[in-house]
């Protein structure tokens, strides 16, 4: 074998928001799934969990004495990106050092100047290009991966996507950590929590994403698992609470419905979270069969009341459409989140104050609204430098004339405000108690937790 001990690690040791602080790093255990019998020993290290490496003296000891000989880093979230690049710079010259994930393969020139011991960046999908790799392959024949070569970077061509029945699902033993429910670094559940990835891409063309423009990457095309591998990788885990991790679970009704029966079939005894598009409004037969399954919590990226931003950001739906959908929706005992955008082209505090007004009126349990903020190679960008006095800062987030940064930061602090009043925090709390997910004593303690806020 080419590498004795492989290092696989997930670099975000500070949390940027909840959703990070308690996620698997789904990704990146595919990947070191699909290390194994290639590489004699790979240590999976998740720097969220393992506080006692966040040091670079502590880091540098484990890989001293574990004697690790490749690296793999994943860096797949623009949140302490900056971070992320000291971190690697700190890594030793002396063992080679492969970097991948979404920002990386959107930043593949950056990352090569910022961090001069990076060896490979492998741009999209990870599996099969670290598999040839390790397989010794020569760099230049592997599509999909950037690489140094005498002093230059080289950009391999564009990789074919694999087909993701072929791709085994993650091995839980790697872990070297347990993952529960959190809230501001406090464990909520502990009856575990885990993600399942059933499908890859999205058919949907929202304007948000911007993996299918950048050069080197390449969007995922929708694909799905087969329902009986599914279940195959339901029953390895032992967590009671389990997000599906997809783009949007319910993109096919029929097959969400043969997962549904397999799962009541099989008596898995699970809590399921997962996100979704209006359109599954259109189908009550399937959302009774996924609250049968042990559906409990429904995702919506919703992200705007008004018509005019729903058009801009291509949604494929309006207002009407929302307020219509949700009536059937609310029909059903799921507890629904939904996700907003404010401060967009145009838009007035007036209408970015009525985001919480809405949300209440349409029946969502609890809301995310963020400020717009633009990736790399997002085509909004086009439209923001066209649209007078508007701009963008160099994090991403956009920002006019009018209202500045610290404006939309007060503006957001007002739209939870007027959301989260006391009173919704107490339907919240009646409404957790009805999923099955928290027992007696963890809704307690989100009760402590809630009302400290508000104290």
């Amino acid at each position: 074998m080419q590498y004795k001990h492989a290092l696989v690690l997930n670099p975000y040791a500070k949390e940027s928001t909840d959703t990070m602080d308690f996620f698997p790093p789904t990704g990146l255990e595919y990947v070191a799934t699909a290390m194994e019998g290639l590489v004699e020993r790979i240590s999976l290290v998740d720097l969220r969990e393992e506080k006692e490496l966040h040091s670079i003296e502590n880091i540098r000891k484990f890989i001293d004495k574990k004697k690790i000989d490749l690296i793999c880093v994943s860096c797949n979230w623009s949140f302490y990106f900056k971070e992320v690049i000291a971190l690697i710079n700190t890594l030793p010259n002396n063992i080679d050092i492969i970097v991948g994930g979404q920002q990386a393969t959107d930043y593949v020139t950056e990352l090569f100047e910022s961090c001069p011991n990076i060896k490979i960046i492998v741009r999209g999908e990870g599996e099969e290009p670290m598999k040839e790799i390790l397989n010794g392959i020569g760099l230049s024949d592997i599509k999909g991966i950037s690489f140094r070569n005498n002093g230059n970077v080289v950009h391999n061509t564009v990789r074919p996507l694999a087909n993701i029945d072929k791709l085994c699902f993650p091995n839980r033993k790697l872990r070297r950590a347990s993952y529960h429910l959190k809230s501001r670094n406090v464990i909520l559940s502990k009856s575990g929590f885990d993600t399942v990835l059933t499908a890859r891409g999205c058919p949907y063309s929202c304007k948000f994403c911007t993996f299918n423009i950048n050069p080197l990457g390449q969007k995922r095309s929708y694909s799905a698992r087969k329902p009986e591998s599914i279940i195959e990788e339901l029953k390895t885990i032992d967590a009671k609470t389990i997000f599906i991790a997809d783009d949007n679970f319910f993109v096919n009704p029929k097959r969400v419905s043969e997962i549904c029966s397999l799962i009541i079939q099989e008596k898995l005894n699970k809590r399921f979270g997962a996100h979704a598009r209006l359109e599954i409004a259109k189908h009550p037969d399937v959302l009774e069969k996924a609250y049968e399954a042990g559906f409990r919590v429904m995702l919506m990226g919703i992200e705007s009341p008004h018509d005019k931003v729903l058009n801009l950001y291509n949604k494929g739906f309006t207002r009407k459409d929302i307020e219509e959908s949700f009536a059937v929706l609310t029909t059903f005992p799921f507890y629904y989140h939904g996700y907003f955008i404010f401060g967009n082209i145009g838009e007035t505090e007036e209408e970015m104050l009525y985001i919480s007004e809405f949300a209440d009126k349409i029946g969502l349990d609890s809301i995310s609204a963020q400020k717009l903020r633009l990736e790399k190679y997002s085509t909004m960008k086009d439209i923001i430098d066209k649209a007078a006095g508007h701009h963008y800062n160099s994090k991403g987030f956009v920002y006019s004339d009018e209202y500045d940064i610290d404006k939309l930061d007060q503006i957001g602090e007002e739209i939870n405000k007027r959301f989260y009043t006391p009173l919704r925090l107490s339907k919240i709390i009646r409404r957790l108690s009805t999923t099955d997910i928290f027992t007696k004593k963890d809704l307690l303690r989100i009760t402590y937790d809630v009302v400290r806020t508000f104290v």
